[in-house]
């Protein structure tokens, strides 16, 4: 046990640190897009009950059918996120010292996934109550964006909370992230009025689809607009990582949009219901990182003192 403890990172978040991190974001998201998959087939119900899948039996058997085995696999996917969650832990555990908010990262991300258990087995317990499903993805919104601070923090070290940016642009970058998060709440609402209840039984909001159709497009335009003025000041003050970050974001926006505008006038496909269910993640992940890329790491500032020190011989 001793060997295996000396064998984890001690100081540096290393490649083992990097690839595990990666793992968990990418875990984070397919979740939402396996749990959309149970829910765009009418598999909500595939297992009737909670924690186990029947009343006399922890797995699907073959009487369920494909529903059941959609659902059980989707509960499945919860032991993988486990297993990373425990593997990202023990990576940052000897640096608990040198960098303790990795390790308070992966306790929260950790903590995450029994409380999405527990959502789960609600939902299966109300009967697919729409409120329920729809908190079960906003925890999900929540521990995406909490996995891109973790993969960013692992890459970049610890900020020291100093503003790269005038005062105006962290409010401009606040107001679109804010008007990411809008836009993809009203979404969920717009999802629990609409037809794809995860089974035939299931209850809706009882609120009009087509009206909530379209304020759901009124946050994602001011958003885009916000994001587009963004990348204009980012170009402006030459701040490389910002512009990147808000290009990134422009991109996922664009092709949410344009999923959105088909799958609307298409009738709501499952397909495409599903594609813009995570495409509202990766905007989550994306608007995370624009806001993590306004203040200083302590690399560029350790970076920046070493120039000045090096031009300070020469001179």
């Amino acid at each position: 046990m001793n060997r295996l403890y000396q064998w984890l990172p001690a100081s540096t978040a290393d490649r083992r640190v990097r690839v595990i991190a990666w793992a968990s974001l990418v875990s984070q998201t397919l979740i939402v897009g396996t749990g959309g998959a149970v829910r765009l087939t009418g598999s909500g119900l595939g297992c009737p009950t909670w924690p186990r899948c029947t009343e006399d039996s922890f797995v699907a058997t073959p009487e369920m059918g494909i529903h059941g085995i959609v659902e059980f696999g989707n509960r499945l996917l919860t032991f993988v996120l486990v297993i990373i969650a425990i593997l990202a832990f023990l990576s940052v555990l000897r640096m608990r010292r040198e960098r303790p908010e990795l390790l308070r990262l992966t306790v929260a991300l950790g903590l995450g996934i029994p409380l999405q258990a527990v959502i789960g087995g609600i939902t299966v317990l109300t009967q697919l109550n729409p409120w329920i499903v729809g908190l079960h993805f906003v925890v999900s919104a929540v521990l995406v964006a909490l996995a891109v601070v973790f993969v960013h923090r692992v890459y970049r070290g610890r900020t020291t909370g100093e503003l790269l940016v005038p005062r105006p642009v962290q409010w401009l970058a606040l107001a679109t992230a804010a008007g990411a998060w809008i836009t993809v709440l009203v979404g969920i609402v717009v999802t629990g009025s609409g037809p794809h209840a995860g089974d035939g039984g299931a209850a809706r909001n009882g609120l009009d689809s087509e009206l909530l159709q379209h304020v759901h497009s009124w946050p994602a335009y001011i958003t885009f607009g916000l994001s587009v003025l963004l990348l204009v000041v980012a170009l402006r003050l030459g701040l490389a990582p910002l512009r990147r970050a808000v290009t990134a974001l422009l991109a996922v926006e664009v092709v949410q949009i344009v999923v959105g505008l088909a799958q609307a006038r298409l009738g709501l496909p499952e397909l495409l219901v599903g594609i813009h269910m995570v495409l509202a993640c990766v905007l989550i992940a994306v608007v995370t990182l624009v806001l993590l890329t306004l203040r200083r790491m302590q690399s560029e500032r350790l970076v920046e003192s070493t120039a000045d020190a090096q031009l300070a011989s020469v001179r």
